[in-house]
């Protein structure tokens, strides 16, 4: 009880994190010779080194972009134009009329949904600004958040994925023997698509075989249910296993890029999205036809049966527990785990709630989504995590994994209107979760400060010094200082 009360205490303080969109070009507090193109070129280094780790973390591209500008400002370099697209950041700085611009650019060769190292980029961020530490002391600061080992073992991220199948089968309606083969069937997923990673195989045919390992075992067990004496309903744990490997596709960085005005970033993101999703159908699709080719036909499934309010602690603590999990595997750290976990609850509870009103799945996805986003970011900002981190953890338990599968089993079985509707229902929820986060982000942003900051801001707006004081409490800056960075 003790740990989890200093859980909830450490979400409830009164600090600011990157949630609060950076506004306005800081007053630099160490303001760098602009004519010494080293030190020029230093600084831009570091900020698309930031930008690097923030979009390969899945991070927006507009957003990116405004925290390596933010990190340039802070330095001098007040003017700077940034480009982020799906896999390159380029920067240009204007240094004056008789000086010619300098510029930058860093292609990004990886995706690593490693939730630690986002937020400890998201605290140099921060410490930079508030600290005044030079370029080369960021640059330390930076090479040992980029170098440092994952803080948990790789055991500890497989059974993270193996808990959210588990959690997710529980939030289909499946029993204590479908949990367990959900948990078994996503860890022998996650070894094998590891060792495949490391034999460099593209990651479209590693969806592909999760995919299929994802169906042999529930069609296997189905074919046998009558010797065992028990009961399998396949859907479950195959739309479990299809969750675990939508999970990790930024559909919501996507959808933020096309709604945030960057449309080139949105389209080659969304169109990485829709080819991983065909591995993960190919891959379904494969083991179905070999099961019907060996005379194992799965039954028929029905629809989603309208959720009982009776229900609604079970799948609450279903979904906190499915998205902590998923930040566990991500490795996110101690306290982003207690506010992914609120996040998928608080999720959850719209949604069912939505649900048993009337409303469509659709339209109860986005409202949900957009509750998780909202609370996201308010707790985000007074943990001090990247609000990133619990928005994808949040929506996590409400992936159209089950509607997925059903259209994919009603086109392999010549029933083209039905299995249309279901994968355009599907697509429409993976949408409108994504939506949904990105419009309750915005609202926490927009949301009034917290009562300390609002008792100080006519400090803030007084003050003309040109450097911080420090103190124990609070930091007293030029009233440009933008509120991403103010504790």
């Amino acid at each position: 009880m003790r740990r989890f009360a200093a859980s909830i205490g450490s979400l409830v303080k009164d600090r600011r994190a990157t949630v609060d969109s950076v506004t306005a070009a800081p007053t630099p507090l160490q303001p760098i010779d602009l004519t010494d193109d080293a030190r020029v070129a230093e600084v831009l280094d570091l900020a698309v080194r930031v930008g690097e780790v923030l979009l390969a973390a899945g991070t927006a591209a507009m957003d990116t972009a405004t925290q390596v500008k933010f990190i340039a400002a802070t330095y001098g370099l007040a003017q700077c134009d940034v480009d982020v697209t799906y896999n390159s950041i380029v920067v240009s700085a204007h240094r004056g009329p008789l000086i010619p611009p300098a510029g930058t650019m860093r292609i990004v060769h990886y995706r690593s949904m490693d939730f630690t190292r986002l937020a400890a980029a998201d605290r140099l961020t921060r410490r930079i600004r508030l600290e005044a530490i030079t370029p080369a002391q960021a640059h330390a600061a930076l090479d040992a958040i980029v170098s440092a080992p994952h803080p948990y073992n790789r055991w500890i991220a497989t059974l993270g994925w193996a808990g959210l199948a588990a959690a997710v089968a529980v939030l289909l309606g499946g029993g204590p023997l479908i949990t367990a083969v959900a948990f078994l069937t996503t860890v022998v997923i996650d070894r094998v698509n590891r060792v495949l990673n490391r034999f460099g195989l593209p990651y479209f045919f590693q969806q592909m075989m999760g995919g299929l390992i994802a169906a042999a075992p529930a069609t296997a067990l189905y074919t046998v249910q009558d010797h065992l004496g028990v009961v399998i309903r396949p859907s479950q744990v195959i739309a479990a296993g299809v969750v675990v490997l939508l999970s990790g596709l930024s559909l919501v960085g996507s959808v933020q890029d096309a709604i945030t005005g960057a449309p080139i970033t949105a389209a080659a993101r969304f169109f990485e999205v829709v080819m991983m999703t065909g591995g993960i159908i190919a891959g379904v699709a494969l083991s179905l036809r070999v099961a019907s080719a060996l005379g194992a036909d799965l039954p028929v499934i029905s629809n989603a049966a309208q959720p009982d309010l009776t229900q609604l602690p079970v799948k609450m603590a279903a979904g906190a527990l499915a998205s902590m999990f998923y930040a566990l595997a991500c490795y996110a750290e101690r306290r982003a785990l207690t506010a992914a976990g609120l996040g998928g609850a608080a999720g959850l509870l719209f949604f069912v709630i939505a649900q048993s009103v009337g409303i469509g799945p659709v339209i109860s996805s986005a409202i949900a989504a957009t509750v998780v986003g909202f609370a996201g970011g308010l707790m985000a900002r007074r943990a001090l995590t990247p609000p990133l981190v619990v928005a994808v953890a949040g929506i996590t338990p409400l992936l159209p994994g089950l509607s997925l599968y059903r259209g994919l089993y009603a086109l392999l079985n010549d029933e083209l209107i039905i299995g249309l509707s279901a994968l355009l229902s599907a697509f429409g929820i993976g949408c409108a979760l994504a939506a949904g986060v990105t419009l309750g982000e915005w609202g926490a942003r927009t949301l009034r400060r917290p009562p300390r900051m609002r008792r100080n801001a006519i400090v803030r707006r007084n003050t003309t010094l040109r450097r911080p004081r420090f103190g124990r409490r609070s930091v007293v800056m030029s009233d440009s200082v933008p509120d991403s960075v103010t504790q």
